[in-house]
């Protein structure tokens, strides 16, 4: 495959003992590490995938970096997040990757974009960069950067993580298949648990990241054969990875607007239920009138963290019992706030219950769920 960026010009002294160990590598090489050095490449994401993929593109020699993320440091990310410290809780994620990755190369641009990719701002980005890595965390945005990049016929690297397991692809435009091709329609918005609901593995977002960051600089170096045309499996839990060939879907449209993505953006689990925020709950509760609050989540949550003078049910209860069950617990309340940890389980609680709750009754999901909760209002998170 050619090499997708062209060589800068020579490197200097200092440049070329810093890359000494590239150098020497059949392939890559002083002209390789030029064009790494020419290359710019955008991360969506600075979290668990985008932050080790954001390092190794830095310590690699990417020239010009963008990260994109409109997200905060949490004191639950650093689990998993290795790009972000301590002192850097409640910074912008995207100022925080800088800093690090200039630490890292003081003589790499970067530019940090603390905004949420979306139908404004994702064609100009993705036309600006020569390479993309989407590290995001919800189908939404996926399919979003994939169509963006069929769009502007910008390559994409693809990863995904949940749990013990992840996926690696290169989704490049003209060249192979799309996400597009591999899972045809956006997955409804809170069907599927995102990270904070099921929980990562947190060294998986380090073998994932990496396998992401081999896979920009072989596009961009043209050396080896990157993942077009097929996805990398990898179980963390039995050591194992496989990879699956990828084809064309010969009889799928091809993409020729954003909408159907920003779309798929604005339709999260919450909005399909009425939500209040923890300010109006806090609010409410100052004014000695507020509403009852009903934790969802498994017992063992409930160790690190609760909302004061809650009540509680399990979801799968909830499943299995309705209204019918949980009506005795509420003990006649009427206005009823129901939270999880990030809002897609206590968002499925609140439908559920809707469906054999009286006239009169209200029942909301909280924002965010315990961790905007314990963001707002101070105490333990995870």
């Amino acid at each position: 495959m050619k090499p997708l960026v062209e060589p800068r010009a020579a490197l200097s002294a200092a440049e070329a003992a810093r890359y000494a160990r590239h150098l020497t590598l059949p392939g890559v090489g002083v002209e390789g590490q030029r064009r790494l050095r020419n290359a710019r490449v955008l991360v969506v994401g600075a979290g668990g995938l985008g932050a080790p993929v954001l390092l190794y593109l830095a310590a690699a020699g990417v020239g010009t970096l963008g990260v994109i993320d409109d997200d905060v440091v949490d004191l639950s990310n650093l689990q998993r997040q290795v790009l972000h410290r301590t002192e850097d809780l409640g910074r912008p994620k995207a100022e925080s990757a800088r800093d690090a990755l200039l630490r890292l190369d003081p003589a790499a641009h970067v530019e940090a974009y603390v905004e949420r990719l979306d139908g404004d701002n994702a064609l100009d980005l993705f036309g600006a960069y020569d390479l993309v890595l989407d590290g995001a965390d919800n189908f939404a945005t996926r399919y979003l950067s994939n169509d963006a990049a069929e769009l502007t016929g910008t390559p994409l690297v693809w990863g995904s993580i949940f749990r013990f397991q992840g996926q690696v692809s290169v989704f490049w435009p003209g060249v192979g298949p799309m996400l597009r091709d591999l899972f045809p329609d956006i997955p409804p918005a809170g069907s599927v648990p995102s990270c904070a609901e099921g929980g990562v593995f947190g060294a998986l977002c380090g073998s994932i990241g990496s396998a992401m960051a081999t896979e920009a600089i072989k596009v961009i170096c043209g050396i080896g054969e990157p993942l077009v045309g097929r996805v990398l499996v990898h179980d963390a839990l039995r050591a194992e990875q496989h990879t699956l060939r990828l084809v064309p879907d010969p009889d799928r449209e091809p993409v020729v607007s954003l909408v159907e993505a920003v779309q798929a953006c604005a339709d999260t689990a919450e909005s399909e239920v009425e939500t209040v925020t923890v300010a109006e709950v806090v609010a409410a509760r100052g004014e000695g009138a507020g509403p009852v609050l009903l934790d969802v989540r498994d017992e063992w949550e409930r160790e690190v963290v609760t909302v004061p003078d809650d009540l509680w049910v399990p979801l799968d209860e909830v499943r299995g019992g309705g209204w019918e069950l949980v009506d005795p617990v509420l003990d006649g309340a009427d206005d009823v706030v129901v939270y999880c940890k990030a809002g897609v389980r206590s968002a499925e609680a609140v439908r559920l219950l809707q469906e054999g709750a009286p006239d009169g009754v209200r029942l909301r999901s909280l924002t965010g769920g315990v961790l905007a909760w314990a963001r707002e209002q101070g105490g333990a998170t995870y």
